[in-house]
């Protein structure tokens, strides 16, 4: 029997997230959580909100910071049948062992579901879950083999299925690694594994954004650099001081404090310092909505898009 015919975002005449990046545009995508609940409808209207202002695609979280959220399976699906938006929907292995990943990545690709974000995910004790313990069957590197190995028609074990899978897989980097170098060896290996682009962790440094994009220049790859929007100065601190792998400079708080209660403001001016950086050594960005600010995210989306 054929595969069914899926009408998904890839196939309404646009061009896809990775065409566009294969052409030189630069893409801008913004992340949109699954909620913790039943209800999607915020989050289906941000992103409705984003796609008039132009987005590229729709990231989908899967339970950042080890707080449990709706399947992004679920949620990329919602998106791309509702509102005809493309997704690239983070997939940690943290929850999953092998068989669970061949299903689930057969299962979204059959759905229309391309582009898959790899990677390790948090630990259950991070986001307060004593009791639960992490699976870790595999490593976000071994999960960008077994989607390559998909899309040269192998299941993880190497026993062909009936089809080539086409995934896009994306890979992560922590450019606010210190030092940058086994960073920098790590990406390395997730090229040699099969990675078609990186999404890199939020920054804030534009001296360490652009010292990291030059040295990650040697994979040819495309990057897409993550940029938070930040809400006010509690919010800068937090940042800073209580999230691992997360480094806001002295002066970006200073800016952020003095602007007291226009501090969302002054979030989407650093945001756009960044683009702007962005602009010149990166294929696009990945935006960061604070407190479900999607509004504030759409209106960098269009003048982006615009400029």
């Amino acid at each position: 029997m054929d595969s069914p015919t899926v009408v998904t975002p890839a196939t309404n005449g646009a061009l896809t997230l990775r065409e566009k990046i294969a052409a030189g545009r630069f893409v801008v995508n913004v992340e949109v959580d699954p909620p913790h609940g039943l209800h999607p409808k915020k989050a289906i209207e941000g992103a409705r909100l984003l796609k008039e202002a132009g987005v590229d695609a729709i990231n989908v979280g899967d339970s950042p910071a080890a707080k449990v959220r709706m399947s992004p399976f679920a949620m990329s699906l919602l998106l791309q049948q509702e509102l005809g938006i493309e997704t690239v929907m983070h997939y940690t292995t943290r929850d999953r062992n092998a068989m669970a990943i061949h299903s689930d990545m057969a299962g979204a690709h059959v759905l229309g579901i391309r582009n898959i974000l790899c990677l390790r995910g948090d630990p259950p004790s991070l986001g307060g879950y004593k009791d639960v313990i992490g699976v870790w069957d595999v490593s976000a590197v071994g999960l960008i083999r077994i989607l390559k190995l998909l899309n040269e028609g192998q299941d993880w074990t190497g026993e062909k299925i009936s089809h080539h899978a086409d995934f896009f897989i994306g890979a992560s980097a922590n450019l606010n690694a210190e030092p940058l170098e086994p960073e920098l060896r790590l990406m390395r290996r997730k090229v040699e594994a099969g990675a078609h682009f990186f999404v890199t962790q939020n920054v804030f440094d534009p001296n360490r954004l652009v010292t990291f994009l030059e040295k990650a220049a040697r994979f040819k790859l495309p990057i897409l650099v993550g940029v938070l929007l930040l809400n006010n100065e509690r919010h800068a601190d937090f940042l800073h001081t209580q999230v691992p792998g997360m480094y806001i400079p002295e002066d970006i708080r200073e800016r952020v404090r003095r602007a007291g209660d226009d501090g969302w403001r002054e979030g989407q001016a650093i945001a756009r310092d960044l683009i702007a950086i962005c602009h010149e050594k990166a294929a696009g960005v990945y935006l960061v909505p604070a407190f479900g600010r999607y509004d504030l995210a759409a209106e960098l989306v269009a003048e982006t898009k615009s400029s």
